[in-house]
């Protein structure tokens, strides 16, 4: 398959799978670093040009002025660079910045701490056409007896597992490399509505977990080796539908949506309910965390009014079968935005990453897929095609070709249909996966890079590999790529 190798900004979110730097370009990015200083409102990037790079430096600076009038609300950073070296005795090393303002467009919001980013971090990028035409069905799952209603993927030491809840109340875990269930958890009385491996038992107690909500008014946690529950949040009134980990501090605290109408805060580590946010008036069917931080954060050292820890300017957005979806502030836990133009339940909430930050994307009832901006609070496109409910939206790590953005969404619907999108363009799908005929509808997704085996000179090597897993209504669970 063919890839794109891009240059981009994005946080230190565990929801992207880490590419290795060579040793060299460790040491060029390590180097530029070290001239970058933090101020306030924007990045001042402080380079010792010699005399004979004077007048490219000047001129970069002007044309940087001129732009910044322009785009006063957007920090943008100039973020490609040349290392030159010197023929003169001192044999110093040289910079040239080169303008790429224009080409790049990246919006990051405001970040305060600047550790919080990855300056030119090579990650790939795989081009739809190459997908559309290569793609084929590689694995099923079998072992459900109702509907999978939720998907997710993880490496735990060298291996790669795919955990699923389900309408039959079972947790389910699947060893990929075996193509085999490894484990399975049936303590939950009602439908397993969504699961989600925990980062922060594994960073911090060396555990594989996994967590799931259920319309039994639970969350449970679940060791994978020792086959038993670990906690469970019972404070919610009826069923549990999404749930999503923190993505600061290690994934200490889970927010979670209920038909109770209401969306809790949960801290992990100490098992508490933290703060209930009250505005919606029906079932709270998906939340998710924002993987940035937005220009409100003041101190993010320092616990907010609630008590979580580094929270300080993330928010939560949740969407409801009242047809609305809310962001609320972690810090000061009010309401900061609703966008109400669906016209039916709401099944699926992401914030976007990289250049897609400010965006949010969602799926409705309604059969639409709506893209919203998070600064203006509008509605930037809707895409529309599916012929029945749109359960679950995914932003893909696909790009069209020519065009170096990752600007390629996707949908799974109880029409029994995943489709790929253009975000800008609302014309019709860019490519479309039908499941099997025995299966009535596609209720979940999730872009996984599965690390297969290859002979390289009589010498196995793993590389990395983008593949698309749903999960469907007749308990299936298939694996393309």
């Amino acid at each position: 398959m063919q890839k794109l190798y891009n240059l981009h900004f994005f946080s230190n979110d565990t929801r992207l799978c880490n590419v290795k730097l060579s040793p060299k370009l460790q040491k060029k990015i390590l180097n530029f670093i070290l001239h970058l200083k933090i101020r306030l409102g924007y990045y001042l990037l402080k380079i010792f040009f010699s005399s004979h790079y004077q007048r490219q430096l000047q001129a970069v600076k002007r044309m940087t002025t001129l732009e910044n009038k322009k785009q006063t609300s957007t920090q943008l950073v100039v973020v490609i660079f040349i290392f030159k070296f010197s023929e003169s005795k001192q044999e110093e090393i040289q910079i040239i910045i080169q303008y790429w303002i224009r080409r790049l467009k990246i919006k990051l919001g405001w970040i305060n701490d600047f550790n919080k980013l990855v300056t030119n971090y090579a990650t790939t990028a795989f081009i739809i056409d190459s997908f559309r035409s290569s793609s084929k069905l590689l694995n099923t799952f079998t072992g459900h007896a109702g509907y999978v209603r939720s998907i997710d993927y993880s490496t735990l030491g060298d291996n790669q597992f795919i955990c699923s809840g389900s309408s039959d109340s079972t947790i389910r875990i699947w060893d990929v490399d075996n193509n085999k269930q490894i484990q399975s958890f049936n303590e939950h009385s009602d439908d397993v509505r969504c699961v989600k491996f925990s980062q922060y038992y594994y960073h911090n107690n060396r555990q594989d977990v996994i967590c799931s909500s259920s319309l039994d008014s639970t969350i449970r946690f679940w060791n994978i080796k020792n086959n038993r529950q670990l906690q469970i949040f019972d404070k919610h009134n009826y069923g549990v539908y999404g749930i999503e980990f923190s993505s600061f501090n290690g994934g200490r605290y889970l927010c979670s949506g209920s038909a109770d109408d209401t969306i809790r805060l949960w801290d992990i580590k100490t098992s508490n309910s933290l703060h209930v946010f009250n505005a919606h008036t029906n079932v709270v069917c998906c939340v998710d965390i924002s993987p940035l931080q937005s220009n409100n954060n003041k101190n993010d050292n320092k616990s907010n009014n609630i008590g979580i820890i580094g929270g300080n300017g993330y928010t939560i957005c949740s969407g409801s079968f009242d047809k609305t979806i809310r962001i609320w502030d972690i810090e000061t836990t009010k309401q900061l935005i609703t966008f109400n133009r669906h016209n039916n339940y709401v099944r699926s909430v992401k914030y976007g990453l990289n250049e897609l930050v400010n965006t949010i994307l969602s799926g409705s009832d309604d059969e639409s897929i709506r893209l919203w901006d998070i600064r203006s609070g509008k509605q930037i496109q809707m895409f529309n095609g599916h012929e029945l409910p749109v359960y679950d939206v995914e932003y893909s790590p696909f790009v069209i070709e020519n065009d170096s953005n990752l600007n390629v969404i996707c949908s799974a619907s109880y029409d029994n249909t995943v489709r790929f999108w253009d975000i800008r363009s609302n014309k019709n799908e860019l490519y479309m996966i039908n499941g099997d005929k025995e299966e009535d509808g596609i209720l979940c997704l999730k872009f996984i890079k599965l690390k297969k085996k290859r002979n390289n000179k009589k010498k196995l090597s793993n590389y990395c590999n983008i593949n698309l897993c749903y999960g469907s209504s007749n308990g299936l669970i298939r694996v393309w790529g």
